[in-house]
């Protein structure tokens, strides 16, 4: 499984990883973690530039991002309750992590967009009220780029470190690949069962 993943990711070349970062960032999570831990082997390997990998990999972040951000600043926050309404299930996306997103934004301003590159959970969500809000794209573009630029490194550097031992236990490897890819697989079901549709976090108010 890890030689698969590997030749894929050789294969796909640069551009692979770019397209693959967009969709970890506009689709339900392709895992960044395993993406980029994948692709430090490959520069540890010498198959791949580390900083070519860095810049390009980032590049692709940033281009998921300004997808959201674009839609937010075209929507009103009424036609982002019925698009949530309709296609939210699909997307595992609910009004209540919206709307947490939207709270931070207003709380702690444009910085928050930098910050969040951090969270797991609220990263992406949070380039929709940033679009909402009107944030220059220039300023929003600049923060979500600088974080992700450390986000990634840590991953590829973290890829490139375990490289020597990915070599020595790929098959122990390859289960721990395949439990991530469960792992995301069970939390989209889990999250695509449980979806509540807004008016049920709208009563809650």
């Amino acid at each position: 499984m890890t030689e698969l993943l590997l030749t894929l990711l050789d294969k796909g070349g640069y551009f692979g990883i770019f397209v693959l970062m967009i969709l970890e960032n506009v689709f339900p999570p392709v895992p960044s973690e395993v993406i980029l831990g994948a692709a430090g082997v490959l520069v540890a390997q010498g198959k791949m530039n580390g900083i070519a990998l860095w810049l390009i990999a980032t590049a692709g972040t940033l281009v998921g991002n300004l997808f959201w951000y674009w839609l937010g600043s075209r929507w009103s926050e009424e036609t982002l309750k019925k698009v949530i309404d309709r296609w939210g299930r699909i997307l595992t996306f609910e009004w209540d992590e919206f709307t947490k997103a939207r709270d931070i934004f207003r709380k702690y301003g444009d910085w928050i967009v930098f910050l969040l590159r951090f969270s797991p959970l609220l990263r992406t969500i949070v380039s929709l009220p940033a679009g909402l809000a009107r944030m220059s794209v220039w300023r929003f573009s600049l923060f979500t780029f600088l974080g992700s630029l450390i986000w990634n490194g840590l991953l590829i550097l973290g890829g490139q470190a375990l490289a020597g031992l990915i070599a020595r236990y790929e098959r122990l490897a390859g289960y721990v690949i395949i439990a991530l890819v469960l792992a995301g697989v069970a939390i989209y079901i889990y999250r695509f069962v449980t979806w509540k549709p807004v008016a049920a976090f709208e009563d809650k108010e």
